[in-house]
């Protein structure tokens, strides 16, 4: 018999959009380039290849997020050890929330996270580096 889930991705987007600061486009351009706001890139590398990347954003992998936020793991990473503002974006803001409203709870802050992600920042016309050449086969 197949599980009943009982805490769906509903009631955990709807807990962290409560919970954590959303910012539109606009809103997030704005802070883009201050030296006391990080932007995290929550994309798996093969979707920064292949769509773009925000210039100057850190990426961190959403599987490793909580390890390197935390300062007592041995994966921990200098960038969440700073006194900054923490804008969190994915591909369409649906791993952003989640992520944000986890680092918010871990402790990290202030946080905010993108509404749409970087699909909506580049259907915007939101600066950003455009996707890498495909690495073509050599063999």
């Amino acid at each position: 018999m197949p599980s009943k889930i009982t805490y769906g991705i509903q009631q955990m987007l709807a807990e962290a959009n409560a919970a954590v600061r959303t910012l539109k486009v606009a809103e997030a351009r704005d802070l883009l380039g201050r030296e006391d706001v990080l932007f995290v890139d929550l994309r798996d590398p093969r979707e920064l290849d292949r769509e773009g990347r925000i210039t100057g954003a850190f990426h961190c992998p959403r599987g490793m997020l909580e390890f390197w936020i935390d300062p007592a793991s041995p994966y921990a990473k200098p960038q969440f050890q700073e006194d900054k503002t923490f804008v969190f974006f994915c591909a369409g803001g649906l791993r952003s929330a989640l992520a944000a409203h986890l680092a918010q709870r871990m402790g990290l802050g202030p946080v905010a996270h993108i509404e749409g992600g970087f699909g909506a920042w580049k259907k915007a016309g939101a600066p950003h580096e455009p996707p890498r050449e495909p690495a073509t086969n050599r063999f």
